[in-house]
């Protein structure tokens, strides 16, 4: 028993000298991860996204960061493929943390999302420009562990579908607090397999070291 108080009186001095400290000179690593299948009879859709993301803090209290990784989506039936699609993903960001008690955080992040590729069945071209903010919540259940939770505020998009017969078609996105949702055209592009590039709502797990 003793030994166990010893153990979290060494841990919540260690946690609060390092909210003293702050987190200047520390690297974090985290990941977005979604994975979607849908399946109607012989049709089958599927949609993969893996993000690995790095970053360091740069002050007490600002990180930088970039993910990189790729989304993958996929339509078949009992004919074959509809469509295949992979796609590179590259999201520089930046965020900015405040002390709200204890170990718990506040932090507010704009994140500059590039994703580019090809859709195979169709030689698609697939090309997206972003620009997102949103706003969370972090809290340090040890000095190298997090738990945290956000919410985009404002996303803007540009995408471009490039067809290897006919024109470009341009679709330009902008909402405030918005909710997931799939534009018909690029739905269709992918044969109705509703992928969505931005997720609203996350919650994940964060390293710190």
């Amino acid at each position: 028993m003793k030994k166990l108080i010893l153990i979290a009186v060494v841990s919540l001095f260690s946690l609060s000298l390092f909210a003293q400290e702050g987190l200047q000179g520390t690297w974090f690593a985290t990941s977005q991860f979604g994975y979607t299948q849908t399946k109607n009879g012989d049709a089958k859709a599927t949609n993969l996204t893996i993000l690995p993301i790095v970053g360091k803090f740069v002050t007490p209290s600002v990180a930088v960061g970039l993910g990189i990784g790729t989304i993958n989506v996929k339509n078949e039936d009992a004919l074959g493929t509809n469509a295949k699609t992979n796609l590179f993903v590259a999201q520089p960001l930046v965020r900015k943390y405040w002390n709200i008690v204890g170990n718990f955080y506040f932090f507010g992040q704009v994140a500059a999302p590039i994703i580019s590729g090809k859709e195979k069945e169709s030689d698609l071209k697939i090309s997206q420009y972003g620009l997102t903010a949103s706003g969370g919540f972090d809290f340090f259940v040890t000095k190298n562990f997090s738990v945290e939770f956000s919410y985009n505020l404002a996303n803007f998009s540009l995408t471009t579908l490039d067809p290897a017969v006919g024109e470009k078609t341009t679709i330009t996105d902008f909402s405030l607090a918005h909710v997931a949702n799939v534009e018909s055209t690029y739905n269709g592009a992918m044969a109705g397999s509703n992928p969505t590039l931005t997720t609203p709502l996350s919650f994940g797990f964060k390293f710190l070291f």
